[in-house]
């Protein structure tokens, strides 16, 4: 067993920042929290570091109730956003702190650094200074020294948001290699989607406090629970539930708007079936796709993702005419704005 929450809520005055959440990180597993800010993300990770203490429920780590054990009684490895490395300390030096701390012999200490690393890509730059290393190197030393004490539990919040995007996805992927590697129970913090679909075996989804769901990656973008998770979770369309493009296409709801992805709309440049004719009023090329915004007679504007293939093969210009039709539409009761 992992982590374990149960029915935790943390209100500071008036704010409720956590409210009623359960939820079970299985051992082993890498596990995100994923939501905008105010969520509540940070503040149940900090509850599960210890770093501040529920108002009621509990939360049990390895199978103990923990949900007032201090936060060195707890042995976990925590990992800020802004590394907090001792700037006069080597990365060796780094690294140490904690197994010193806890006065392991020098052989262990010796040892579990030249261990970590190897581990963390990091081998002939053991006696530079943080002031002398990149971004990305400087947290993986962060990271290092957070596995360096051997925890039970590794907390990281928003581990890679200081970063610029390319080393951000470069770090995601080493990540994910390294998880693979040590399979120490892991939980991050994180505002990012496509982070959280690329890293994680579980996304734990908030919104105001609260849990919306609990899945896969594929199981939170396939099959949303609610509106918030659908309008949250990859680009999406939302339209009145009367639209020309559902209507033509026999789509009936009883909710007032409906969500359509940007990938479940066909485009064609004939009229086929059940189509609606639009009209191309932008192209944005990124690479190996392409965005087209579609302007509908009824003056609702949407966009469309298509693959680089099917562009070419479409020859779209702006304001060439086309047909369209959804693939996919999903409604549900309540639409929830971020």
């Amino acid at each position: 067993m992992g982590i374990v929450v149960e029915n935790v809520s943390k209100q500071f005055g008036s704010f409720k920042a956590v409210d009623e959440v359960s939820l079970e990180v299985k051992s082993g597993s890498l596990v995100a929290l994923l939501g905008p800010s105010g969520s509540g993300k940070s503040t149940l990770l900090r509850l599960i570091a210890g770093l501040e203490l529920p108002d009621t429920g509990r939360i049990l780590l390895t199978g103990k109730d923990a949900t007032y054990q201090s936060v060195q009684e707890r042995n976990i490895g925590f990992l800020f956003q802004h590394y907090a490395l001792f700037k006069h300390l080597t990365v060796r030096q780094n690294i140490a702190f904690g197994l010193e701390i806890r006065k392991a012999t020098k052989t262990k200490v010796k040892e579990r650094v030249e261990e970590l690393l190897d581990l963390v890509q990091l081998r002939g730059l053991g006696n530079r200074y943080p002031s002398q290393l990149s971004g990305g190197q400087r947290q993986r030393v962060a990271l290092a020294r957070a596995l360096a004490v051997e925890p039970e539990v590794l907390l990281l919040d928003e581990p890679f948001g200081a970063l610029d995007a390319k080393v951000r996805k470069d770090l995601r992927a080493w990540l994910r290699r390294l998880h693979d590697e040590v399979h120490v129970t892991t939980v991050f913090v994180t505002h990012d989607q496509e982070e959280a679909m690329e890293v994680s075996d579980q996304v734990v989804v908030m919104n105001k406090g609260r849990v919306e769901q609990i899945g896969t990656p594929a199981e939170i973008y396939d099959y949303p629970a609610t509106a918030f998770v659908m309008s949250f979770i990859g680009p999406v369309n939302v339209l009145p539930s009367t639209a020309q493009i559902f209507r033509s296409n026999g789509f009936d709801s009883t909710h007032p708007e409906t969500f359509l992805r940007p990938s479940d709309i066909i485009v064609e440049t004939t009229a086929n079936g059940a189509t609606v004719p639009a009209t191309v009023s932008r192209l944005i090329h990124l690479g190996w796709e392409v965005q087209v915004e579609l302007t509908f007679n009824d003056g609702q504007v949407v966009t469309a993702h298509l693959t680089r293939d099917r562009f070419d093969e479409l020859k779209l210009e702006p304001q060439q005419k086309v047909y369209v039709k959804p693939k996919d539409a999903k409604s549900f009761p309540l639409y929830y704005s971020i």
